[in-house]
């Protein structure tokens, strides 16, 4: 998958707000909690990792490059179930320093819609 058009990212933040996904389009649910023994909010990394939408942008995109996964030309990202969705949006929109390289990759290559 080499492509040099960016990528438009459509957010879901309401419960059962999501609809059927057509074949070109890829799909990232974030969690609330992992309910491993922590209230929603808390600073756990294994949650963190879960819920970093830039890094599994990043993952989506690698996968697609190397023929793991199927293209796309789309991603919804379900972020209903997240207690504060300002982080995710300020992800998204370049609003929180880079923390790798791949930060920027997403940058450049994915936007969000509305």
């Amino acid at each position: 998958m080499t492509r040099t058009a960016s990528i438009p990212v459509t957010l879901i933040t309401e419960p059962r707000h999501l609809t059927a996904l057509d074949p070109d389009t890829a799909l990232i649910r974030l969690p609330a909690n992992t309910g491993h023994g922590h209230a929603d909010g808390s600073n756990c990394m294994a949650c963190a990792q879960r819920t970093d939408v830039r890094a599994l942008l990043s993952d989506l995109l690698e996968g697609a490059k190397q023929g793991l996964r199927p293209s796309f030309t789309s991603v919804v990202v379900d972020a209903s179930a997240v207690p504060d969705i300002s982080i995710v949006i300020a992800a998204l929109t370049g609003k929180l320093p880079a923390q790798a390289l791949r930060d920027h990759t997403v940058a450049r290559t994915f936007y969000l819609m509305g």
